[in-house]
């Protein structure tokens, strides 16, 4: 995939991974637009990086109508949605609830998925596309107070599957990127970003892994890819 003036919708994308992608793309030189549920913190974000900011919330359907319509109206196509909008809760086993189930797989499952089955038809109808999923390393092996998380994530890369059968017929990638912990956001109720660490994972990391994917040549593809931290003991 050529990067320059390519079009691209990142969701969450106000801070964490979602930003230093959006970064990262729009200095190749892609016209990207970020979602996110706070309207200033996405007015700020849209400012700094040069991108359009949606205020929306994937677990709402007709917000994810409105991304879509307000995207095509500003650029007219879609060469890549990156589905980085994602939520965790831990709990043990005993303190496991139905409610904080839906809470966390509104966004992490069927937000993804409901802003993959609004790219998809274009995607069909072009011929051309690049989903790119954001998954995480606990989609891969569960651990202690994951039952939440964890499932939701292995959810996102059962259906990555599913998508890559669907739609790789019709030159459409799909891609699941893994980091294991980073540094950002996720997970705090306050959604302030932790500090960096020098042994841990950055958003950056994350967004050199998503570029160089997307960088090679739409003939072939990355199916799935994990980053680690070298050494964050």
């Amino acid at each position: 995939m050529k990067l320059k003036d390519a079009t691209v919708l990142i969701t969450g994308g106000t801070m964490g991974i979602g930003y230093a992608t959006a970064r990262l793309l729009i200095e190749a030189g892609s016209k990207v637009a970020i979602t996110g549920r706070d309207g200033s913190r996405v007015e700020k974000a849209a400012g700094e990086l040069g991108a359009v900011g949606i205020v929306a919330d994937v677990a709402k359907l007709e917000d994810v109508e409105h991304t879509y319509d307000r995207f095509l109206d500003e650029f007219g196509r879609l060469d890549c949605l990156v589905n980085n909008a994602g939520i965790g809760r831990s709990r043990k086993l005993e303190e496991l609830t139905p409610e904080d189930f839906q809470e966390i797989y509104a966004v992490n499952v069927f937000g993804a998925a409901m802003m993959a089955a609004r790219a998809a038809p274009l995607f069909r109808a072009q011929q051309s596309g690049n989903i790119v999923n954001i998954a995480s390393t606990a989609g891969t092996k569960g651990y202690p107070g994951g039952s939440i998380y964890a499932s939701s994530k292995f959810a996102l890369r059962g259906m990555s599957q599913c998508w890559q059968a669907e739609l790789r017929p019709h030159n459409v990638r799909v891609f699941l990127i893994n980091p294991s912990e980073v540094t950002t956001a996720f997970g705090s109720a306050e959604r302030t970003e932790r500090p960096t660490q020098p042994n841990k994972l950055r958003g950056e990391e994350i967004a050199q892994a998503i570029k160089g994917a997307l960088e090679m040549d739409d003939r072939g593809f990355i199916p799935e890819l994990t980053v680690w931290a070298t050494n964050p003991f």
